[in-house]
């Protein structure tokens, strides 16, 4: 019972800071993250758990606008980034996961600037993804639609890249299985890549996802970060 206490505190938490991160990119403001400077330990704990989860979507909007992050917000995504740095063993989601946290901390964090910390880290291997049938990179792509952003290249957006045509049948997969955040996931990607069939009718089937699925709060932002990609003019 405790563990599923637990497991329904962080699902909370995890939806409350996706729904920050929406509103900031329906808006183009800062992501607030109202009382995290007086935390306890386990308040804290939860926090960095949950922004763990949802990775470097947090930041999403100062990646996307020009505004700075709050100092509160980068405080800890600072602290999470540090906390759980993947296990040699660990997947390759997890791992590719916390690349992305790194590499937006680096963008965002001007006082890393010229320390160790501001190194670019190496990049992960990404040959499973072009082994991969189309419906498990779907889901893998889905998993790592925080990488999916204008202008940053990386081993998993060139393999994305690749095959167009695969992740379009995986969005219409998801969208049949009623799987809204897979969906809105493949969506997000696919506003960025190159080849995509016309016939699919993204911007139609992402309003599809919205509508079924935009109760929650991870998939409102995959579809709003897709719309706001788009409207800055990212291919489709």
């Amino acid at each position: 019972m405790e563990q599923s206490g637990t497991s329904a505190l962080l699902q909370g938490a995890v939806q409350d800071i996706a729904s920050d991160v929406v509103s900031a990119l329906r808006g183009g403001d800062h992501v607030r993250m109202s009382g995290t400077g007086a935390m306890d330990d386990v308040e804290g704990s939860l926090t960095l758990a949950a922004v763990r989860v949802l990775g470097a979507d947090l930041l999403l909007p100062h990646v996307l606008f020009p505004t700075p992050p709050a100092p509160e917000a980068l405080a800890v995504f600072r602290r999470t980034v540090e906390a759980f740095p993947p296990r040699p063993d660990a997947a390759p989601t997890v791992k590719w996961s916390h690349w992305a946290m790194s590499r937006t901390l680096r963008r965002l964090d001007t006082s890393l600037a010229g320390t160790p910390a501001g190194d670019q880290p190496p990049e992960q291997d990404a040959g499973w993804l072009d082994e991969a049938t189309w419906q498990v990179l779907t889901h893998q792509l889905a998993v790592l639609a925080p990488l999916a952003v204008p202008g940053a290249d990386c081993a998993v957006a060139r393999a994305a890249q690749r095959r167009p045509v695969d992740v379009a049948r995986g969005f219409v997969r998801a969208v049949r299985r009623r799987d809204w955040q897979q969906a809105a996931g493949a969506g997000r990607w696919l506003t960025l890549i190159d080849g995509v069939p016309e016939t699919l009718g993204l911007e139609t089937g992402l309003d599809f996802v919205e509508l079924m699925g935009g109760n929650d709060p991870r998939v409102a932002l995959q579809v709003q970060a897709a719309r706001v990609v788009r409207a800055a003019g990212a291919l489709v």
